[in-house]
């Protein structure tokens, strides 16, 4: 190595340690400030004010009054106060709520969250999943907010929104714990939410929304047990996807009209004794369509119009669909063997 590249070699080393040198004295007070100025927390409470604001103002109290048939200690008619809550759907004044809220009425009255009052009139009422529709006429609707691709979930946060014991418009906030099937009520054609947001008498037919303020389903009915007593944690809503299509329906047809089988059903998928999917038929109704053409309890369904089935809920949900009169064949194994039959669906009675 000659002087000259020894030199050179000395000259970058210092020239580099200087330049590293002083990056250190300038970056060290920024690292120091850093370290001693304290941690800043969002001090702000969680809220769902937001979905509050959006959806509250399309929420309505409904007020209803009919009369009952006279009893035989007194023939005269009474007079039946009803109390609910409804949801405004669209800016033609159609309002969702629960059928038995206006069912047999004589007069509805409508309460707007901004004071406004109209008379409502029922378009239809649906009472197998108790929906009703109801309209109004007025201008500059407030509309729920609306998502149809937005689908429920086990542990979402939903607010139920209504006008229970006629108090005004109440909040309460709970879980989803069941969602997309029917949860124990087995021969129920509706599917339903479970969730433990509160629904006393007059919040039924009103809003459940999730945290953003999007309808997901119709406030419905608190669960009881088998003597009529209501149980605290466990209530229903219909979900938003069967609310507005029962809706659409009754809007164009002024009734909604579905299919009958007559199987009684218990389990879901890989149901025993044949550790597959299918329906699992625990008992068959007298004289309907399954019993004239043949099914019998302990018969596993595995098609229904040469769709597979893989729960109970799938099928009652496609014979639901199905208009009365047609022939479905249904494939189904008994004893291990094989068997199909044709059965005629007919109308499910209200």
């Amino acid at each position: 190595m000659t002087l000259r590249t020894g030199l050179f070699f000395i000259a970058r080393s210092v020239i580099l340690g200087l330049i590293v040198a002083a990056l250190v004295i300038v970056a060290l007070p920024l690292l120091q400030n850093r370290s001693t100025t304290p941690l800043q927390l969002d001090n702000s409470p969680a809220s769902y004010a937001t979905a509050v604001r959006r959806a509250a103002p399309a929420v309505v109290n409904i007020y209803s009054v009919g009369e009952v048939q006279g009893s035989f200690y007194s023939r005269r008619p009474s007079t039946v106060f009803r109390l609910g809550s409804g949801v405004i759907m669209d800016d033609q004044g159609h309002i969702l709520t629960a059928a038995h809220v206006v069912a047999n009425v004589s007069e509805i009255d409508v309460a707007l969250q901004d004071g406004r009052q109209y008379s409502g009139q029922v378009i239809g009422l649906d009472k197998i999943s108790d929906l009703a529709v109801i309209q109004i006429q007025a201008d500059n609707l407030p509309v729920i907010p609306q998502n149809n691709q937005l689908r429920t979930q086990v542990g979402d946060v939903v607010l139920a929104i209504g006008n229970p014991l006629n108090l005004g418009q109440t909040i309460t906030q709970g879980i989803v714990s069941a969602s997309g099937g029917r949860m124990g009520v087995i021969h129920s054609h509706a599917d339903l939410i479970q969730m433990d947001a509160v629904i006393n008498e007059g919040a039924s037919g009103g809003a459940l929304v999730n945290s953003q303020g999007y309808l997901v389903g119709i406030n419905n009915a608190r669960f009881r047990d088998a003597r009529g007593q209501g149980i605290d944690g466990i209530y229903f809503a219909i979900p938003y996807p069967l609310a507005k299509d029962i809706m659409d329906t009754l809007i164009l047809e002024g009734e909604v009209v579905r299919g009958y089988f007559g199987v009684q059903v218990g389990g879901n998928a890989h149901s025993d004794p044949y550790k597959q999917s299918g329906i699992y038929v625990t008992g068959v109704d007298p004289n309907s369509p399954a019993d004239q053409a043949g099914l019998q309890a302990d018969d596993f369904i595995i098609e229904i119009d040469g769709k597979p089935m893989s729960s109970a809920a799938e099928g009652l949900a496609l014979v639901a669909k199905t208009r009365p009169g047609t022939v479905v064949e249904v494939r189904y194994l008994r004893a291990n063997q094989e068997f199909t039959t044709q059965v005629t669906i007919t109308r499910l009675a209200d």
